[in-house]
């Protein structure tokens, strides 16, 4: 062999042993075959997908589980710094129909075999959808700054059974689920008030007023302790004021007794500009396990409303105290007018509605003047400013036999007519431009 082509003949043969190796490992009996290539994107939403989702703020995995389950893995529940944090969350995890994430959020406190059928139940009624806006709530406080009540309040549902109640408990500067109350079920009575307790009926009590629903308001009060004429005045306040309950601590705890339980109504105007307030007490009967509203003062809401509506005149009020005792609704009119404001109408719309409830009621309407003009005129005309609102409201449907008019002219002033350097106070005399009604039952 010629020793120049020896180089050649060994290359030649490390590359035919080099093909028949790769050739044993590629044939090889029993040998898996390769797995094919998948693409980055795709394997990282693939462990994307089959990792546990975590809810966010706590280290609880979203994964459904039995109700046994749920009930045999639940802890204390989530706690937040802020109750409105934490009712949001339970609300959109209802929504969604995770009753595993809900639970969790809720805790072991709050949530028993007996609830969470209930709130399985209440699934399979038909979407669990929130109210928006506001579906969230504050109720107000049972024990200042530790104990409060919120509620979640659901669409689509009849009156009464809307509404999910949380009581949460203030611990370490979180707030978590001490107790929840489910709507009751189709084949139950729908309570006057959800709960007995004193915040139930307050709140119950407020709302009835916030829907000018007179008579329903009265069902929660002591008639021995607070008269009718309070609760038609703050259902005119409330309309006219164009009040609503403040969103935060709407009801604020003052103090607590045996049987005796004092709160203050935060309330706000609708564009949220100004804020008013007043108190409530209310008392537990003996023998019964309803409390009832005993005390209302109103003091500080009528400045408010008189600040604001009435141009800083305080006289200038719907409630006033009446001469031969109790208290009165006073309806104003303009100089030498006896034509009734869009607001006097509304007024006695509320009025009205109290005296067609029952044929029995009686009204004394009083009419007044300030004191310019000639006593003969001032009678004549404080005749008239009574008998349009007499018309109003047998026009509104109330028997004119539940009605009794008397002109006082200008013998009945609320305020001076002059002031004490003996000059014009206009401001006076527009106070005593009135139709009063005394509401005698």
């Amino acid at each position: 062999m010629n020793s120049n082509k020896v180089p050649y003949f060994f290359l030649g043969l490390a590359a035919v042993l080099s093909a028949v190796a790769i050739a044993l490992l590629i044939f090889k009996p029993g040998a898996k075959k390769a797995a094919p290539q998948v693409p980055q994107k795709e394997l990282q939403e693939s462990a994307a997908a089959a990792e546990p989702k975590i809810i966010e703020g706590t280290d609880e995995p979203m994964v459904p589980e039995t109700s046994e389950e749920i009930l045999k893995n639940l802890d204390i529940g989530y706690a937040s710094a802020d109750p409105s944090d934490l009712l949001n969350r339970i609300g959109k995890a209802l929504e969604e129909g995770d009753m595993s994430i809900a639970s969790k959020l809720i805790g072991k406190g709050a949530l028993d075999e007996e609830s969470l059928a209930r709130l399985i139940e209440l699934s399979k009624e038909g979407p669990l959808k929130l109210l928006q806006p506001g579906a969230v709530r504050e109720v107000g406080e049972l024990e200042l700054n530790r104990l409060a009540r919120w509620s979640i309040q659901l669409e689509d549902r009849e009156s009464g059974r809307d509404r999910i109640f949380f009581d949460l408990r203030r611990e370490g500067g979180k707030w978590m689920v001490d107790k929840m109350t489910l709507p009751p079920a189709t084949d139950q009575e729908i309570p006057k008030a959800p709960f007995a307790d004193s915040l139930g009926v307050s709140d119950a009590f407020l709302q009835a007023v916030l829907q000018q629903d007179f008579e329903f308001a009265l069902s929660f009060v002591d008639l021995n302790s607070v008269s009718e004429t309070k609760i038609a005045a703050l259902c005119i306040l409330f309309e006219e004021g164009e009040y609503k309950m403040r969103s935060s601590k709407p009801l604020r705890a003052m103090f607590s007794r045996r049987d005796t339980v004092g709160y203050i109504a935060n309330v706000e105007t609708k564009d949220g500009t100004q804020s008013a307030q007043f108190s409530l007490n209310l008392r537990q009967p003996e023998g019964k396990s309803n409390w009832i509203v005993s005390e209302i003062n109103l003091d500080e809401l009528l400045a408010e409303y008189s600040s604001r509506v009435a141009g800083g005149d305080v006289y200038y009020s719907p409630l006033v105290e009446n001469p031969s005792g109790g208290e009165t609704l006073a309806l104003y009119f303009d100089f030498d007018e006896d034509s009734m404001s869009p607001r006097t109408r509304r007024q006695l719309e509320i009025v009205a509605s109290m005296l067609k409830s029952d044929a029995a009621k009686k009204i004394t309407l009083s009419g007044h003047t300030d004191a310019l003009g000639t006593d003969n005129y001032n009678n004549q005309l404080s005749a008239s400013r009574a008998r349009v609102v007499r018309d109003f409201l047998a026009n509104a449907g109330v028997a004119e036999e539940q009605i009794i008019t008397v002109a006082k002219g200008a013998s009945q002033p609320r305020r001076p007519n002059v002031t004490e350097s003996g000059e014009d106070d206009p401001e006076g005399r527009r106070a005593n431009r009135r139709t009063e009604i005394y509401l005698d039952f």
